[in-house]
C-alpha cells in the first residue's frame, strides 16, 4: 500500500513500526525447519507451533514447501502473515496440503484480506502464540488483550489471515 491510501488509525498509535522484514537470512532458517519437520522425534516438538504448507505456483506448477506458524481455532488451523506471493497461490476450491507431524493431509484455503475479518482473527491468532503476533508488529495492551492499533496497522501494511479447513 502506498502511503497516500492509509487512513489514520481508528484504534490510536501503534505500539510497534510493524511487521518485522523478512531477513536475508530467511531461506537458511526456512531450511533449517523444514529438516527439523520432517526429523522424528523433533517434528512434535517444532510442529507444536509450526507447520508445512505445500504450495502449488498456479502459473508454474512448481512446488513450495513453507513453514508457517498457525494457531487451532475451532476445527480450523490460522496463518497470519502478509501478503507474500505464495499467498496469491491459495485460491479457494483448490485444496492444499500441510504437513502436521509425519503426514500431509489435505486442507481447503480461505484467504481473508478485509479489515474486520483479518482483525478479528488476528486477535485469536495473537492471543494464542505471543511470538507469531511481534513477528506481525502486534504488542498487546496492559491487560495482556493483543493491542487492536498494533492489529489494525499489520492489515494496512498487507496483513491477511488464512483459515485452513480440513478437506
Amino acid at each position: 500500500m502506498s502511503d497516500e491510501s492509509i487512513s489514520p488509525n481508528p484504534y490510536g498509535s501503534p505500539t510497534t513500526s510493524g511487521a518485522e522484514p523478512i531477513g536475508q537470512h530467511q531461506g537458511a532458517v526456512n531450511w533449517l525447519i523444514r529438516i527439523l519437520l520432517h526429523t522424528p522425534g523433533i517434528s512434535r516438538v517444532v510442529g507444536k507451533r509450526l507447520l508445512m504448507l505445500r504450495v502449488v505456483g498456479r502459473k508454474t506448477g512448481k512446488v513450495y514447501n513453507v513453514p508457517v506458524a498457525y494457531t487451532r481455532h475451532e476445527g480450523t488451523l490460522l496463518i497470519g502473515t502478509t501478503l507474500r506471493p505464495w499467498v496469491k497461490n491459495l485460491q479457494a476450491g483448490n485444496t492444499v496440503e500441510v504437513l502436521l507431524g509425519h503426514a500431509a493431509q489435505p486442507f481447503d484455503p480461505v484467504v481473508y484480506t478485509d479489515e474486520q475479518d483479518v482483525m478479528r482473527l488476528y486477535e485469536i491468532i495473537a492471543a494464542d502464540n505471543h511470538a507469531n503476533a511481534k513477528f506481525n508488529g502486534i504488542g498487546f495492551a496492559a491487560d495482556g488483550t493483543p493491542n487492536k492499533a498494533d492489529m489494525y496497522q499489520t492489515w494496512q501494511q498487507g496483513g491477511v489471515v488464512i483459515a485452513l479447513t480440513p478437506h
